[in-house]
């Protein structure tokens, strides 16, 4: 079941946690409201469950003096509320319920590792919301005395919160997969070209898992790419890059929906077309039309991918373990640019300088007065040495040169430029 993304992003933002639960990812509702003391470490807090399924619970904690317990004691938390509810979910909640602190722990070879997963009141919340969407439940997935087993609802909250600092392990991780889908490639019999194919995939495959996390694909599937893979294999072994990729790659980002051939339409679902080169046929796939590549080299990167958040969302506050674009630039910059290729990545703050240089550049030689020309009666004499100055110094007089006279030539001398 897709997940409602405007109710939900109001639930979470209202900090309306349990109708969230409830209402939006199809769970139960607690089996108790009523909220009990309890003294850990010396300290008192209360907990409320706010939603159950299959005996796993979810459970907000809040504190005497209002503020959200630091690690220990949230792990001392945990490991008396395990002592009744083996399988849970805490949210740790401050006093005026604008930031919340949800905390899951994962067990593994008798150890425990915690997760920590921040929602502040007021952030836009797509990265939250692609968490969650791993924990949705459809009425279809209920067997037939409305129950859930309590294993799928253990491996729901894995799948959703398990997820790990981006450091150098993810790069490493990436590199292993990189490596290991080059030897998958069949139908090209050169290295060469089979390592330069490898990096068109990823980059491909990194561009459309943006998407899905996103929920731009298939009305709102966060997990299209996987769905679509357990499907391929249930009609037929390795078919999912030739019978499904290829389609996706080659009609549904590449042509309208009109264009597309019925069998596409069928195999895709709803997918916006999009006009760019990524997804038009590269020069490998003319030059070996018979490439393969097997189920095993997809479910290893989705595998990967599944592991960490994905944000488009760069901004500063981001967490810790998104993958970001300026994450995926130093992957392409260490792993997948080939200089033989003519392919690199360039930093933010290069491109950034690049373009301030050239749009300042243009902006002033417009305002700026050349020396000595006549100042009209009534104007006021104009020269900025830079873009700072000249935004110290805006009046009505300036911002009406600037939005109708500038800025307009300005852009389209500067697409010019760069086209």
């Amino acid at each position: 079941m897709a997940i409602n993304f405007a109710q939900t992003r109001k639930h979470l933002n209202d900090f309306l946690f349990g109708r969230l639960f409830v209402e939006e990812l199809g769970w139960s509702l607690p089996t108790s409201r009523q909220t009990a003391p309890m003294n850990v470490g010396g300290a008192t807090y209360q907990r409320r469950q706010i939603a159950q399924l299959a005996g796993a619970v979810v459970l907000e904690v809040s504190s005497a003096d209002g503020q959200i317990p630091d690690a220990k004691a949230r792990a001392a938390i945990h490991k008396e509320i395990s002592k009744l509810h083996h399988e849970n979910l805490l949210i740790f909640v401050d006093k005026g319920r604008t930031q919340s602190l949800w905390y899951w722990v994962k067990r593994q070879n008798g150890k425990t590792f915690a997760r920590d997963h921040y929602y502040i009141k007021g952030q836009p919340g797509d990265l939250f919301i692609s968490k969650l969407s791993g924990m949705v439940f459809d009425l279809s997935e209920f067997d037939e005395t409305g129950n859930v087993s309590v294993v799928e609802v253990a491996s729901r909250l894995k799948s959703a919160l398990d997820v790990q600092r981006v450091t150098k392990q993810f790069y490493g991780e990436f590199e292993q997969q990189h490596l290991a889908f080059i030897e998958l490639i069949e139908g090209i019999k050169h290295e060469h070209d089979r390592r330069w194919y490898a990096s068109v995939l990823l980059n491909r495959l990194m561009f459309i898992y943006f998407l899905q996390r996103k929920f731009f694909l298939d009305n709102g599937d966060g997990a299209y790419l996987q769905h679509k893979l357990a499907a391929s294999k249930e009609h037929g072994k390795n078919l999912f890059y030739s019978h499904f990729m290829r389609l996706l790659f080659f009609e549904g980002f590449a042509k309208p929906d009109d264009k597309r051939s019925p069998e596409a339409k069928a195999a895709l679902g709803s997918i916006k077309y999009l006009n760019g080169g990524l997804f038009l046929p590269h020069t490998l796939e003319t030059k070996y039309p018979n490439i393969r590549v097997p189920d095993s080299a997809f479910e290893n990167l989705f595998g990967l991918f599944q592991r960490y958040s994905w944000n488009l969302n760069d901004a500063p506050g981001g967490e810790d373990n998104e993958i970001n674009p300026d994450v995926l630039g130093y992957i392409f910059e260490k792993y997948i640019n080939q200089k033989a290729f003519g392919a690199y990545y360039t930093r933010p703050e290069i491109t950034e300088y690049l373009c301030e240089r050239t749009i300042h550049q243009l902006i002033l030689d417009a305002i700026n007065l050349p020396d000595g020309a006549p100042v009209l009666p009534g104007a006021k004499a104009r020269r900025y040495e830079s873009m700072a100055d000249l935004l110290m110094d805006l009046d009505a007089q300036l911002c009406t040169k600037l939005l109708i006279q500038v800025l307009p030539p300005s852009i389209k001398r500067y697409q010019n430029y760069t086209t």
